[in-house]
């Protein structure tokens, strides 16, 4: 089918093209006019970037391309000219709209950016022409509408007005009143503090028209003048030093936002009254009874009912767009930024709009409905995302009610004119998972602040706790930890310990989520300042004892759980539990008392689900790895320690020697089988005797428990027990109390991303599982592609000593990154034994090509000063590593002769460096000379009596040969 544009733009409500035309029209213009491929947009996810949260550019997927990093023999090397529409996300990070959006009619979460490239192609000519002919031909904007903008150039750099960019726009029938230069932030883009940049020319329009000059309007945040494509014009590379340096390719990258230019043709001054929005507007609409959408803002939007349509609608898309990808809501990075779009969204849907719960899930369809054609993955997964949707919002929305009448209640009960207190709101976010943006908004609304400096010491208070490291001093808790004499009196008061069997009463649902059992316990005691007490008052801390508990006290080498308990009845008090410890059979919970605490009262115990279902996830793991060692390493393999948070886990083994590479993806790789074969976690608790007679048992030097719980992947526990079996010594079976996984698959994936001696013979490991795991991958994957990309362009012989210098910089880059980066252990030694080599050979390249150049200078220089017994003169030489180089040739082929040369550079500093020939020491020194020298130059020197170096200011450099002449004379 030839190409063509489907339909002309109608200025009118009717008979506008669709966003989805629009969008399509894009594509086939360049692919099927000007030969672009077309690509698919990438997710979201960034791939092996973890600089980034999100893809947030169009350019993001083709950053190898600009940096030169991409494999010579990759797809993506190949690609010359390319077209796509891809996702954006805009939340957290640098770029972050999240809190703009739904207060104005233009900032979004999620956005569409349309773009096309040249990567060594076509240029400036070939790029603007298209995207004239594609707005004013195709679309059919008129052209007195539209202003382009270009680099009005920077002195201070050195950087001239793009005035070849300038020029392609007049010619293209741009009137020159139209076509503005602007200064450096404006039009000049740059990828970040490094790396390839260039001056880009903006098109911009005029949305009110009727033959006026807008052009003082542009670039002034006028919401009548709006920027709607850039051209990015990529020909030089920033290096470390600030300097600019041409890049040998030239690129063209350009991007334009679907939402704003599908507005224009729609004659929409918002993106929100765009048919990319609307449909879903008229579903919140139908679902909730709210008042129609109107678009207002600010203080015409009363009682913010439109800006809840907003946030809805554009969350919503984030979402779907996000859990298509493989982002789901989470509790740290990208994850945790979509906690909060979707938690954002539910407050909007019940507190503003009134809606019932499942408002944001029923909206999917919608949005797959508008979307679905161009990314058709939505479709796929749409009962997936209603799901995963469904169940973060019920889950938040006990925790939102919860909240609020706790919120309500505290302000009741606060003095006038006071801050609302810091621990509560630290407990809601802590435990309910409230943004502190909700609470501050919740308070807002009563006008009353945060005492922001309190909360922000319990927020450094808890880092520093976390990190754990000899900076988080903390003070002894002499509420978790009962003394002796407690001990005594609970057991003489006839005090049961505690049941803390349900810590193990959860089962796996038929979608294979984790269920745990709810659990209601009565307070028997309660613990302050080493006293046994009956009553706490509100706001003081304790340890609470109770006859039951499902919450997993610290031991085993897994961190304790966290959570909250609520007092029957009374479903809006909540006792955050920080940490949980046991002690003579008792489990103490470590709480704060919002309210009276009393022996005797009823509560509802609530675990973190999320933290605990983590903690099974990387304990289990840890029962895969300690086999894997042991049966890679051998026998003698031993654990001397471990320890299991929600985030990773830690090893500690006994070893002959350093772990090699070869062994740690062997280790990887016995995880991984065992993983996928999804074997059975077989639980059950043993005589001691019983147990310690397993053969292939695997424990660590502790008290155990009699009984004692065995743990056996794959293999049922009764047959372990057998007499003579051997099946525990081919599979993992452990003494150990801690919480697991029902089957191996649910660990998903482990990765060790760090190993190392602690002491000869003992290594530490550290390992990350699921997604975490993944990513480590992903990461170790395109980091090795960077380092294989160098290492083939450093088997192409350079002749330039800058040239080889860059790449002896790239490797000192990438050497930090890999250093720095989670990924695969086993892959960071690799990475790091090819980057050391190409350290040296760079170095050695480096060196020989400056003797080659020091040898040739020399020559010439012995050939103008034949027989001479000193040698005074000034030299080009890039470095002083060169100048040293061209003085040593010098006194080689010259014996007896003093030399002194001088370099200016292009800084204005002058390079000094010389020797003496050892028939004059120690008469003539060296070091005397070169300090007399750069003396005269207002400068610095130092060295040997023998070899000398130093530099000055180049205003002084010809008094400076006239000092060196008299020096050496006076001395010879």
């Amino acid at each position: 089918v030839p190409w063509r544009w489907p339909r002309g733009p109608c200025r009118g409500a009717a008979g506008c093209p669709p966003a989805g035309q629009v969008r399509a029209a894009f594509l086939r213009f360049f692919q099927e006019r000007h030969g672009h491929r077309r690509l698919p947009s990438a997710p979201v996810r960034p791939r092996g970037d973890p600089r980034l949260l999100f893809v947030n550019a169009g350019m993001n997927q083709f950053k190898p391309i600009f940096l030169g990093t991409v494999h010579p023999r990759s797809e993506l090397a190949q690609h010359r000219r390319v077209v796509n529409s891809q996702k954006c996300v805009r939340a957290g990070g640098k770029h972050n709209d999240l809190e703009d959006v739904g207060r104005d009619t233009y900032h979004h979460t999620f956005f569409e950016m349309l773009g096309n490239w040249s990567f060594g192609d076509y240029f400036k000519e070939e790029a603007c022409s298209m995207a004239w002919e594609l707005l004013t031909e195709v679309y059919e904007i008129p052209r007195d509408r539209l202003y382009v903008t270009y680099f009005g150039g920077d002195p201070t750099l050195g950087l001239s007005a793009d005035e070849e960019c300038r020029d392609v726009w007049l010619r293209l029938g741009v009137p020159s009143s139209h076509v503005l230069p602007f200064p450096l932030k404006d039009n000049f883009w740059e990828m970040g503090d490094t790396g390839p940049c260039g001056p880009c020319t903006e098109i911009h329009y005029d949305h009110v028209g009727g033959g006026r000059n807008a052009a003082a309007l542009v670039n002034q945040g006028s919401p009548d003048v709006v920027e709607i494509w850039n051209l990015v014009f990529m020909q030089y590379s920033r290096e470390v030093e600030g300097n600019l340096l041409p890049l040998p390719q030239h690129h063209v990258d350009t991007g334009m936002g679907l939402e704003r230019l599908v507005a224009i043709l729609q004659n929409k001054r918002s993106n929100y009254d765009t048919d990319l929005f609307t449909p879903i507007l008229d579903a919140i609409h139908k679902s909730c009874g709210a008042p129609r959408y109107q678009g207002l803002v600010g203080a015409a939007d009363v009682g913010r009912v439109n800006m809840a349509y907003r946030v809805v609608a554009d969350h919503v898309r984030t979402l779907c767009v996000c859990i298509t990808d493989g982002i789901y809501p989470g509790f740290s990075g990208a994850e945790l930024v979509l906690r909060r779009i979707l938690r954002r969204a539910v407050r909007f849907c019940s507190e503003v709009l009134q809606a019932p719960p499942g408002l944001l899930a029923s909206l999917v369809p919608t949005v797959v409905e508008v979307l679905g054609d161009a990314y058709p993955e939505l479709t796929k997964n749409a009962d997936q995302i209603m799901d995963i949707i469904n169940e973060n919002e019920a889950a938040f929305l006990s925790s939102l009610e919860r909240g609020r009448r706790i919120i309500e209640r505290t302000v009741q009960q606060m003095e006038p004119s006071t801050n609302f207190p810091a621990e509560v709101a630290w407990s809601l976010c802590g435990n309910l998972g409230f943004p502190l943006d909700l609470i501050d908004l919740m308070l807002e609304e009563k006008g009353i602040s945060l005492d922001s400096a309190a909360f922000n010491k319990l927020a450094l208070d808890d880092a520093k706790r976390k990190a754990g490291g000899p900076q988080a001093v903390q003070p002894e808790n002499t509420n978790t930890h009962l003394d002796v004499h407690s001990l005594a009196q609970l057991r003489s008061s006839n005090v049961p310990a505690t049941d803390d069997s349900p810590k193990y009463a959860y089962t796996l649902g038929q979608h294979g989520q984790y269920e745990f059992s709810p659990c209601q316990a009565t307070v028997l005691m309660l613990y302050r300042d080493q006293c046994l007490q009956k009553e706490v008052g509100a706001g003081q801390h304790c340890g609470v004892i109770l006859d039951r508990t499902n919450f997993y006290a610290e031991q085993g080498g897994q961190d304790s759980d966290q959570g909250y308990m609520i007092l029957l009845g009374q479903q809006d008090v909540l006792f955050p539990v920080e940490s949980v410890h046991l002690c003579g059979g008792y489990v103490i919970h470590s709480v704060t008392a919002v309210e009276t605490l009393r022996v005797g009262d009823q509560v509802q115990l609530c675990v973190d689900e999320a933290q605990r279902l983590a903690c099974m996830t990387n304990h289990t793991a840890a029962h895969l790895l300690n086999f894997a060692l042991r049966h890679i390493l051998g026998d003698s393999t031993k654990q001397r320690g471990s320890h299991v948070t929600a985030e990773q886990l830690r090893f500690d083994f006994d070893t002959k020697g350093p772990v090699t590479v070869e062994q740690l993806q062997q280790v990887e790789q016995v995880v991984q089988d065992m993983i996928k074969r999804n074997e059975v976690v077989h639980m059950a608790e043993v005589p001691l005797t019983l147990a310690k007679r397993v053969r292939g048992l695997r424990a660590v030097d502790e008290g155990y428990p009699d009984p004692v719980r065995i743990v056996s992947l794959g293999v049922p526990v009764e047959s372990v027990l057998t007499c003579d079996s051997e099946a525990a010594m081919q599979t993992s079976v452990e003494l150990c109390c801690g919480t697991h996984l029902l089957q191996t698959g649910s660990v998903e994936d482990l990765a060790i991303i760090s190993e190392r001696q602690l002491v000869k013979g003992i290594s530490r490991v550290i390992a990350v599982t699921g997604s975490q795991a993944k990513q480590a991958r992903e990461v170790g994957q395109c980091l090795a592609m960077e380092v294989d990309s160098v290492s083939l362009r450093m088997k192409q012989r350079c002749t330039s000593i800058a040239e080889m210098q860059n790449l002896s910089k790239e490797v000192g880059q990438l050497t930090k990154v890999v250093s720095s980066t989670a990924m695969p252990q086993w892959q960071r030694k690799e990475l790091q034994t090819i980057l050391k080599a190409l350290q040296r050979t760079a170095n050695t390249a480096v060196k020989k090509l400056e003797l080659q150049q020091a040898e040739k200078k020399a020559q010439s220089l012995l050939a103008k000063h034949c027989n001479q017994p000193v040698i005074i003169d000034t030299v080009p030489a890039d470095s002083l590593s060169i100048l040293m180089k061209v003085v040593n040739q010098l006194c080689d082929k010259s014996p007896g002769t003093s030399v002194l040369l001088l370099s200016p550079q292009a800084s204005g500093e002058v390079l000094c460096a010389c020797q003496v020939s050892k028939d004059c020491l120690p008469a003539f020194s060296a070091a005397d000379w070169a300090v007399a020298v750069c003396t005269q130059m207002e400068g610095k020197a130092g060295g040997s009596p023998i070899v000398a170096k130093g530099s000055g200011n180049a205003k002084g450099m010809q008094g400076a040969l006239t000092t060196a002449l008299e020096f050496a004379h006076s001395k010879l």
